[in-house]
């Protein structure tokens, strides 16, 4: 019986990936990915309007959640396989409970990104405020609607999880960090963590995509090298690099600040994020206007009820892509359309000094007659006090976890991207440029 529930779990199904080869799929997984909450993500494009940049950057997030999911699987087998004893001391694993959490953490990776708004992270500066949280909600809080509301059913009734009995619950929990947890704790970390799956996929596919080599860094070796250790620090056990994969660590967060640098943060880039956020903006309040009481004051629909999640849903970059061809979106629907987008006149170095920033809140005020535009890269690519990649050092018998910046001179010397721009439209251009070149009159 045990031998024919695992061969009902073996995978039966391939989907060709250029970054990976082939992403293996069981029955389970393959009627997730089957699901229309899941197609929508093929209508999604993993790096918004970056094609006006890189033209290759048309890659959706799809293939992305599919990804990630594979290089999670690969992650949890590579630790399950070296620290197998360590689990079973620590936790109490058995081999049917490490299945059981790595289907559960498959099913997770295809779920964590279902939630996404149009055009990606561009639209969420959309999402309505939650008045329990006192915050704007996120979209995995919406990933976690869809799992709770939509997806119940195909997780829990499924015949193969006739022998784990995961609940939609756990999965959920597992996205935003929720109570069913417990030992699965340490897991979630594969998911969300400075080694993650999310961002180990994203660095090498982006840059497929896009052309460049800046996301390029040795995964097997990364892979090869994860282990789980007691870390005295936090008092529990952490996911953290040998010593012989330093380089390879070193090497993925210099592939992100080389990427948040040249690509995500790039002038143009962030343009185009401001248009559609405010053609998006548009839209929803024109919505609104027409009796959509489920959308107010140019947000989405909270995930709050199946309703409003369903009508969240209905939003893709399909349908917002056909409202700008129509020319329904508005004023930036229309730059967009014809690429007249804002620009650059002023812009900081990467990590500006106070005088830099007193400047740029000078220069504000100076070309105020032109509509002027501060963006800023408040979105750290890495935060060195509150995130580090835990290093497993072993010396003279102790085994002890430490920080990678303490011995990374690579790593120790970076430091968090903070850069000040300012935009104007383009008609006050080369006005805009005239007026910063004035000497200022004391």
């Amino acid at each position: 019986m045990l031998a024919e529930f695992a061969r009902s779990m073996e995978p039966k199904f391939e989907i060709r990936d250029p970054v990976h080869g082939f992403v293996l799929l069981n029955e389970w997984e393959r009627e997730i990915i089957q699901h229309r909450v899941f197609q929508r993500l093929r209508h999604i494009r993993q790096l918004a309007w970056t094609d006006m940049v890189y033209p290759g950057g048309m890659h959706t997030r799809f293939e992305h959640t599919l990804g990630v999911m594979h290089v999670a699987s690969r992650m949890f087998e590579n630790i399950r396989t070296w620290c197998v004893d360590f689990l079973n001391q620590t936790f109490g694993y058995d081999e049917t409970g490490l299945g059981r959490d790595h289907q559960l953490l498959k099913l997770v990776c295809l779920c964590h990104d279902i939630g996404h708004s149009p055009f990606s992270h561009a639209g969420e500066e959309l999402m309505p405020y939650d008045t329990v949280a006192k915050r704007p909600y996120k979209h995995e809080e919406y990933s976690v609607a869809a799992v709770r509301l939509i997806l119940r059913e195909l997780i829990e009734e499924h015949p193969c999880n006739e022998n784990f009995g995961i609940k939609a619950d756990e999965v959920a929990d597992f996205i935003i960090g929720g109570p069913t947890l417990k030992r699965r704790l340490l897991w979630r970390s594969l998911l969300t963590g400075q080694i993650d799956a999310d961002r180990a996929d994203y660095l090498l596919r982006d840059s497929h995509h896009i052309g460049v080599a800046y996301g390029h860094y040795d995964l097997a070796r990364l892979l090869n090298t994860l282990t789980v250790v007691m870390d005295d620090r936090a008092g529990a056990p952490v996911i953290a690099v040998e010593r012989g994969g330093i380089h390879a660590a070193e090497a993925i967060i210099m592939a992100r600040y080389m990427m948040f640098t040249q690509v995500y943060f790039h002038k143009t880039r962030r343009a185009f994020d401001h248009h559609i956020t405010e053609a998006l903006k548009f839209l929803l309040e024109a919505e609104s206007g027409k009796g959509g009481q489920l959308i107010k004051d140019g947000h989405f629909p909270a995930p709050d009820t199946i309703q409003n999640l369903e009508r969240y849903l209905e939003w893709d970059d399909w349908r917002v892509l056909g409202c700008l061809s129509r020319g329904e979106a508005g004023e930036h629907g229309m730059l967009i359309h014809k690429r007249e987008h804002q620009r650059m006149v002023f812009e900081t170095s990467e990590t500006p000094d106070e005088s830099q920033q007193k400047e740029a809140q000078e220069l504000l005020v100076k070309l105020s007659e032109f509509s002027p535009r501060i963006d800023q890269a408040n979105a750290s690519w890495y935060k060195f006090e509150k995130l580090d990649i835990p290093l497993v050092v072993r010396d003279r018998g102790e085994v002890r976890v430490e920080n990678l910046s303490k011995h990374s001179s690579l790593v120790r010397g970076l430091k968090s991207v903070n850069q000040l721009r300012i935009y104007v439209p383009l008609q006050h251009r080369d006005e805009a440029k005239k007026l910063i070149a004035k000497p200022s009159q004391h």
